[in-house]
């Protein structure tokens, strides 16, 4: 081994370094900028306070039951909002949004209290975002600890069975983050495929040679934005078939059967899904096409997922309810396409909403204007030269 030839490929890349401000910035600025932003949610949420109430069917137990919310409400740990008329009202109140979780205690609680049997309560939640309905259910629960605790410690603890209004009676891991999975993932790998294809375009000399004939930016941008998402719309469409079907092949011979797909819950219509998840596809078309004119090497479009990929998954609502960021970040969440797409979807595959819902309407508009703005700068940043 020459020690001379070594040092000389080790000067050619500290030098390549030196010169590509870029990368320095991903090396040393990135990770910074990111892990101050991951810092600050981490540091800076805000815990809503739950939205208690429940429905007692046993009526011995209504006063010691509004006595117990009432004394949590008093500390802070919940808002009270009473005792309820039944099961359908608390149904009503949830879908409504205005209340977080609901206690539900069916008669017979007492009579399996006094005989030292085990109660069952039911904590009912509404089912859509699943860290928020965690939240809620964890301070409920530890007001049902603490509830039967103080009667004394013979008293059995209860049985709480989770409920939800919406989404799968026994929903899996995969059923609860199906909707994050799937527009988290969708909207990447397009952005990914659109940026690094459209690089070669400029690099490879055939949008300087396009720019040449009386075609017009517009018409360029157009064009590549409907090419690209053709592709992008078959990326869509296999991706969430492997993602939404589910097919047992049986065994064959020595083989034994295995599943294809991973069936994920879907309580609305599969077009709706499609259709929500290619226009936040399309959205990120548009954008990789505008970003990647800013580019020179597709290492350069690589350095563009920490700024524009990374910030979304944290501020989309995947990891934490947009209610609990900051003020500031919530803002930002509400400007960002994933937010768009991953509530759109939950409304769709865990609330079966349609058309006529409100919020995924406002979904729809924003992911289709997201993709229009973006399709508008992209006209502005693309120029005659080859980059």
């Amino acid at each position: 081994m020459n020690a001379t030839r070594v040092r000389a490929v080790i000067r050619r890349i500290i030098d390549q370094f030196r010169h590509d401000r870029r990368s320095l910035a991903l090396l040393f600025l990135v990770p910074i900028v990111i892990s101050g932003l991951l810092g600050w949610i981490m540091t800076s949420q805000a815990t809503p306070t739950p939205r208690v109430a429940a429905v007692v069917g046993d009526t011995l137990l209504r006063a010691s039951v509004s006595a117990a919310l009432n004394g949590a409400a008093t500390d802070g740990l919940i808002v009270d909002l009473g005792l309820l008329d039944d099961e359908q009202v608390a149904r009503t109140m949830l879908r409504a949004g205005d209340a977080d979780t609901v206690l539900l205690m069916p008669s017979g609680t007492a009579a399996s209290v006094a005989s030292g049997q085990r109660p069952t309560i039911t904590l009912l939640t509404l089912g859509v975002d699943a860290a928020r309905d965690s939240a809620a259910a964890g301070t409920a629960q530890k007001l049902l600890a603490a509830m039967f605790a103080a009667r004394g410690a013979a008293i059995a603890l209860p049985l709480v069975v989770h409920g939800t209004i919406f989404g799968k009676p026994e929903p899996t891991q995969l059923d609860i983050l199906g909707p994050v999975f799937i527009g988290f993932f969708a909207y990447f790998l397009v952005f990914i495929l659109t940026g690094i294809s459209f690089l070669r375009e400029r690099t490879g000399g055939t949008l300087e040679r396009l720019m040449a004939t009386p075609i017009t930016r517009m018409e360029i941008v157009t064009g590549y934005s409907i090419g690209f998402g053709l592709f992008a719309m078959l990326q869509v469409i296999v991706f969430l078939v492997f993602s939404l079907a589910s097919v047992t092949v049986p065994a064959i011979g020595p083989l034994p059967s295995f599943g294809l797909g991973l069936g994920i819950y879907n309580a609305g219509s599969p077009l709706l899904v499609f259709a929500v998840t290619l226009l936040s596809a399309l959205g990120a078309v548009n954008l990789a096409i505008f970003l990647s004119t800013f580019a020179r090497t597709e290492f350069q479009i690589v350095q563009f997922i920490p700024l524009v990929i990374v910030p979304q998954a944290f501020l989309a609502g995947i990891f934490w309810p947009i209610a609990t960021l900051p003020p500031v970040l919530q803002v930002i969440a509400r400007l960002l396409p994933l937010t768009y797409t991953i509530e759109g979807l939950r409304a769709i595959m865990i609330r079966g909403a349609d058309l006529t819902d409100t919020t995924l309407q406002v979904d729809v508009l924003f992911l289709a204007g997201v993709a229009l703005v973006f399709a508008v700068m992209a006209t502005r940043t693309i120029r005659r030269e080859v980059a």
